[in-house]
């Protein structure tokens, strides 16, 4: 009774900080503009079945988007087992499903296997990351924090596998010392080679087991409350964030309603005056966001395939589209630090997205080819934050490039983006 009793009491504080951590961000979204992606919601979910479950656009490199697979299909359905877990923690049964017979074997041999594949495809990622040093595994912006983050998250994955099949050993050989309570149950294709490591005393073992189910449990609790302070975030957020994909074609922009609205009645003054303040033009701040650019902030993984598509960077220039979206949520996160500190109102803080975490030369180097949303796992468009942000840097505070601004003054005096005037631009065919 005391151990249902602690687990209860585990399970119950485990969820309740969840929900606490998840409201936190859920609020921070909701900071953003609002955006219209509910509609067409028969292509949305078909979108989600492709990009989310099937993973569609992981397998433009076929070998990390196996691993991939592999740690995605074994981590979510080895957590189906979690239910009987949790059910043996509460009510005080051993293997709860058991009556269900050869197919509770079958359950058990498949999640042995993906176990397997999951302490193997993340070991192969660590390997990557720290002894071969993938290059977009290892650019400036994952220095420090990011690059532990997911160290921590690749070895507490193997740790757990690991926990799940030395407890499937310990009770595979105590089914075969027929120690009470330990029904023979479950197929062990896998823990069944790991018995001869373990001791032959049935007392030792019970131990051991009992060992092994709480620090997978735990282990899977504590996870799931450090998901939110990490970029495997994207576990849970990759679904709704694919739904709520842009589904128009990329590179078409939308014009900004404000400026619309402005233009419309220079053209026509008996129009009425459009509803509400402009507030600002443009992105300074994760205020001026839409609540889908939090959510793609959210959801990324850094796993920089964006960053490795994206030619400015590959040229050399300062830009990273990770970096953008891992700042958008740096950001966001020190904003939602101080509405909490302050009663739930947000006091300024001297600071912005712009300058602040993202500097002019990295949104100036961008090309919008929209390579980044192209590789995009998860349908994350870092090119909206980066036209935002110019946006602001130009018809708020009229700075720019040289460049930009040469063009622009061209095409207010010329028509044109070029320094001659209009009835010259036919000039070259005399030539």
């Amino acid at each position: 009774m005391i151990a249902q009793l602690l687990f209860a009491i585990l399970l119950v504080f485990a969820g309740w900080l969840f929900y606490k951590n998840a409201s936190k961000i859920f609020r921070n979204i909701r900071l953003g503009r609002s955006v219209n992606r509910f509609d067409s919601p028969a292509e949305r979910t078909k979108t989600m079945l492709l990009v989310a479950f099937g993973q569609k656009k992981m397998f433009k490199r076929p070998i990390p988007a196996l691993l991939h697979l592999f740690v995605y299909l074994g981590f979510v359905i080895i957590n189906i087992e979690m239910l009987e877990i949790v059910i043996d923690g509460v009510i005080g049964t051993h293997r709860v499903f058991a009556f269900m017979g050869s197919f509770y074997n079958f359950l058990i041999y498949s999640f042995e296997w993906l176990a397997f594949s999951v302490f193997t495809a993340c070991a192969i990622f660590l390997i990557r990351r720290n002894i071969l040093r993938v290059k977009r595994l290892n650019q400036r912006e994952l220095n420090n924090w990011p690059k532990t983050d997911a160290n921590l998250i690749l070895a507490a994955e193997i740790l757990l596998m690991a926990a799940f099949l030395l407890m499937n050993a310990s009770d595979y050989k105590l089914q075969g010392l027929g120690a009470e309570h330990y029904v023979v149950a479950g197929s062990f294709p896998v823990s069944q080679y790991l018995t001869g490591i373990l001791p032959s005393d049935v007392g030792t073992l019970i131990v051991l087991e009992r060992f092994f189910w709480w620090f997978h449990i735990i282990g899977v609790l504590a996870f799931l409350n450090y998901l939110p302070i990490s970029k495997h975030l994207h576990i849970l957020l990759a679904f709704p964030n694919t739904y709520f994909s842009n589904l128009k074609r990329k590179g078409q922009f939308d014009n900004m309603p404000s400026v619309t609205a402005e233009v419309k009645a220079m053209l026509d003054p008996s129009l009425p005056p459009p509803d509400g303040e402009v507030s600002r033009f443009g992105v300074k701040d994760v205020h001026d966001l839409t609540w889908k650019n939090l959510l793609d902030a959210y959801t990324c993984t850094e796993c920089g395939r964006c960053t490795a598509s994206c030619p400015a960077n590959i040229t050399g220039k300062l830009l990273s589209p990770r970096k953008i979206m891992m700042d958008t949520r740096d950001r966001l996160t020190t904003v939602g630090k101080n509405i909490d500190l302050n009663k739930g109102e947000f006091v300024d803080d001297g600071k912005s997205l712009i300058d602040t975490h993202i500097t002019r030369e990295e949104i100036w180097a961008c090309t919008t080819c929209n390579a980044c949303v192209e590789a995009c796992p998860v349908n994350i468009d870092p090119l909206q934050i980066i036209m935002g942000l110019r946006q602001y840097a130009i018809m708020e505070e009229s700075k720019g490039p040289s460049s930009i601004n040469n063009m622009l003054g061209n095409l207010e005096n010329n028509g044109a983006p070029w320094k001659y005037a209009q009835a010259d631009r036919a000039n070259w065919t005399n030539s």
